[in-house]
């Protein structure tokens, strides 16, 4: 009867150090959830330079296999596609677009 007292007394210890432990470790990981770790690169918000006139307008935007495609139209021009490497924010291809 003493050792089922003894099990039942350790059991419940390590129960309760388990426990503190588990809120101490998810309690240290949401204290530094917004934080960047050390050696981690920023992220870099890359440009793009169009070179588009005044007066154009991005009316649809999608992924495409090695870039960003985007459909223009204004400015006096007639509907385009630019593809830009997002990566970089280099202007890999223009297609125009007659009707």
């Amino acid at each position: 009867m003493r050792i089922l007292k003894v099990a039942v007394v350790v059991m419940g210890v390590l129960i309760v150090a388990g426990t503190t432990a588990l809120v101490v470790l998810i309690a240290r990981g949401m204290s530094t959830l917004g934080t960047p770790h050390a050696g981690t690169p920023q992220a870099t918000t890359p440009q793009a330079a169009l070179d588009e006139p005044a007066g154009s307008r991005i009316v649809a935007m999608t992924r495409v296999a090695n870039g960003l495609a985007l459909a223009l139209q204004g400015g006096g021009e007639p509907d385009r596609v630019v593809v830009i490497d997002p990566a970089n924010g280099r202007v890999l291809l223009r297609i125009g677009i007659s009707r």
